[in-house]
C-alpha cells in the first residue's frame, strides 16, 4: 500500500486477507461527481478500464468527490487509484446503501500522486464514494482509474420486491412532473425505487415520491417505477402511467449590456448611454440585465442620480444588476444607494433569480480578480448550492469579468474557476462586460475550445462607454464589432436567441436559436 491509510471502525470493519473470490465491481458502472474540469474529463472516463482517459475535477475547490453506483449491494474489500498528476494529500473513501447518507471506509492523510492500493476492508453498500479533502497541487483531483474490488453481496436473499402500485402523477408543470406510489414491501426490505420515462431509468428514490423536472412543454411522458432491495433484486415495472407537461410560457425578452453611463446627457450628440436606452425602451423588455460598470468612474450616488438614472434608470423597477470594477473604486457606495434593495436582493451583490423556465445568476466578479488569491469562497460555496438546487430548464449566469474576450483586456484568468463551474454545470449562456465591444462565442468548454455541449458567452460591453480597440479574434468568435448597442435576448421555455441592436436600431449580429442543455 502506496499511501498511508486510517481504517475505521463502526458498521466498516477491518479486515485480515482480501478474499480470494474478489471480482473488479466498478468497471462501466454509472458514476455521478461534483464537477468536471471539462467534457473530455467526465467520471465515466475513471471507470472505462483505460489508462489514458481520466476524470478531473474543476480547478482550485475542495471538497470534491467521484461516486460509482455498483448497482446492487456488495463486499468492498478493496479500492485502488491510480492518479494523474493532480491527486490528493487528503481524502476519505466513503460507501452507502441508497447514495445519500455515507459511511466512511478509509481515510489517506499523506497521499503522494503514486498508485493507492487501499484493502483490507469489508465495508457493505451499493455506492463508493471517493472525497477529495485537500488537493496536492493548485488544479483539482484526477485519477486514470478508481478500482472497487469485492463480491457481490447478496447475503442469500434471492426474492424481488413486491411490484408497485398506485402510480399518481400531481399537477405537471410545463417542465416537470410530480410522481408518487405505494411502498412496496420485501422478504428483507425495501431499498429504493427506480423511475422509468419512457422505459429508461431517469433517477433513483430512497422514499415513495419523486419529482422529474427539465422536460419540454405540452408533450406526453410515460412513466413506471420498479423496486429494489438491499441484495439488488429488482421487481417487475409497475403499471405505467402518460402525462402531459402544460403547455410553456409564449417566451419573453429581456434587454442587456454591460459599460453603460459616461458622465454625460443627451445634450451632447456624442453621448451615448441616452441611445442605448431607447433601443432598451423600443425592445419593451421584461427584464433588464446590466454586466457592470453601470456608471462611470468611480460613480457617487450624484453620479447615478445625474447620468444613468436620466436614461436607463427609467427600467430600474425590473433591472436586476450587477457591479463592475468601476463600482469597486468606491467601494461600491454609489451602486448600493443607487440601487438600494435590487443591489443585494438576497444579502450580498451576487444573487439569483427566475423568470419563465430560467434561472439567471447574477455574480460580483470583483471577488476574484486577486493577484494572489483566485476565490472568495463564500461565493463560489454559494454559486455551487445555487446550481445544485436549481430546478429550471435552463441556466443563464452574468459577472463583469469574461474568461473570454478578443478586446482590449484580453482573456481573464481570474474568471477560469467561475467558467470551469458554468461548463460543469451545463449552464446554457454567460454573458460579460468590462471590455468596451461585442462579441459572440460559440459554445466552448473549459479550455474554450467548440463544444456543443458548453455555455455560449458574449461580451456585451457595448452600452456606452468609449469603445477599446479589439485584438485579433479568438478561433470561437463568432461574431466580433468594435460597436455601440444593446442585446436582445428572446427565450422560451426550451431555447434562446440573441440579437445586437445597433444605436440605429438595425440588427448587427443574430444568433442561431439555441435548445438549453
Amino acid at each position: 500500500m502506496i499511501a498511508a491509510v486510517v481504517l475505521l471502525p463502526s458498521a466498516i470493519a477491518a479486515a485480515a486477507t482480501t478474499q480470494a473470490a474478489d471480482v473488479l465491481l466498478s468497471q462501466g458502472k454509472p458514476v455521478a461527481t461534483s464537477t468536471v474540469e471539462s467534457s473530455s474529463y467526465t467520471g465515466a472516463k475513471a471507470v472505462d478500464g483505460s489508462t489514458t482517459t481520466r476524470w478531473a475535477s474543476a480547478e482550485g475547490a475542495d471538497p470534491q468527490w467521484l461516486r460509482i453506483d455498483l448497482g446492487q449491494s456488495a463486499t468492498i474489500h478493496r479500492v485502488v487509484l491510480n492518479w494523474e498528476a493532480a491527486y490528493a494529500k487528503k481524502y476519505r473513501i466513503e460507501v452507502s446503501d441508497d447514495g445519500t447518507s455515507f459511511t466512511t471506509a478509509a481515510t489517506v492523510d499523506t497521499g503522494d500522486g503514486k498508485i493507492d492500493d487501499l484493502g483490507g476492508l469489508t465495508a457493505r453498500g451499493r455506492f463508493v464514494r471517493f472525497v477529495g479533502l485537500t488537493r496536492g497541487t493548485s488544479y483539482g483531483y484526477s485519477f486514470w482509474e478508481m478500482q472497487v474490488f469485492g463480491s457481490t453481496d447478496s447475503s442469500g436473499d434471492t426474492q424481488a420486491p413486491t411490484t408497485p402500485v398506485g402510480l399518481t402523477a400531481g399537477t405537471a408543470t410545463a417542465t416537470s412532473v410530480p410522481l408518487t406510489w405505494s411502498a412496496a414491501t420485501d422478504n428483507v426490505g425495501v431499498t429504493g425505487y427506480d423511475i422509468l420515462r419512457d422505459g429508461t431509468v431517469v433517477a433513483t428514490s430512497a422514499t415513495t415520491s419523486y419529482t422529474d423536472t427539465g422536460l419540454a412543454p405540452a408533450t406526453s411522458y410515460t412513466y413506471a417505477v420498479r423496486a429494489r432491495d438491499a441484495a439488488g433484486n429488482v421487481s417487475a415495472a409497475g403499471t405505467p402511467i402518460t402525462v402531459k407537461t402544460a403547455a410553456g410560457s409564449a417566451g419573453f425578452v429581456l434587454a442587456a449590456a454591460g459599460d453603460i453611463a459616461e458622465q454625460c446627457t443627451a445634450s451632447s450628440s456624442s453621448c451615448v448611454h441616452p441611445k442605448t436606452a431607447k433601443l432598451v425602451e423600443n425592445m419593451n423588455p421584461a427584464a433588464v440585465i446590466t454586466m457592470g460598470d453601470n456608471q462611470y468612474d468611480e460613480p457617487t450616488l450624484s453620479d447615478f442620480k445625474n447620468y444613468y438614472d436620466k436614461t436607463w434608470g427609467k427600467f430600474k423597477n425590473i433591472t436586476h444588476p450587477i457591479p463592475g470594477n468601476h463600482e469597486s473604486y468606491s467601494k461600491f457606495t454609489g451602486y448600493e444607494q443607487y440601487f438600494g434593495a435590487i443591489a443585494k436582493p438576497q444579502g450580498q451583490r451576487y444573487y439569483s433569480w427566475e423568470m419563465g423556465n430560467w434561472h439567471f445568476i447574477a455574480l460580483d466578479s470583483n471577488d476574484f480578480v486577486t493577484h494572489d488569491d483566485f476565490a472568495e469562497p463564500p461565493q463560489i460555496t454559494w454559486l455551487k448550492q445555487d446550481l445544485a438546487n436549481n430546478k429550471k430548464g435552463c441556466v443563464a449566469a452574468y459577472y463583469h469579468h469574461p474568461r473570454w474576450s478578443s478586446g482590449d483586456h484580453g482573456d481573464n484568468i481570474d474568471s477560469i474557476q467561475l467558467w470551469n463551474l458554468m461548463v460543469a454545470n451545463k449552464v446554457d449562456l454567460v454573458l460579460n462586460g468590462h471590455d468596451h465591444d461585442y462579441e459572440r462565442f460559440v459554445p466552448q468548454n473549459a479550455d474554450g475550445k467548440a463544444d456543443a455541449a458548453g455555455p455560449v458567452e458574449i461580451v456585451g460591453g457595448s452600452g456606452g462607454a468609449n469603445l477599446y480597440d479589439l485584438s485579433p479574434a479568438h478561433a470561437t468568435t463568432a461574431k466580433l464589432l468594435k460597436t455601440f448597442g444593446v442585446l436582445k435576448l428572446s427565450m422560451t421555455d426550451t431555447t434562446f436567441q440573441t440579437q445586437l441592436i445597433g444605436v440605429d436600431g438595425k440588427v448587427l449580429d443574430s444568433s442561431p436559436t439555441y435548445t438549453c442543455h
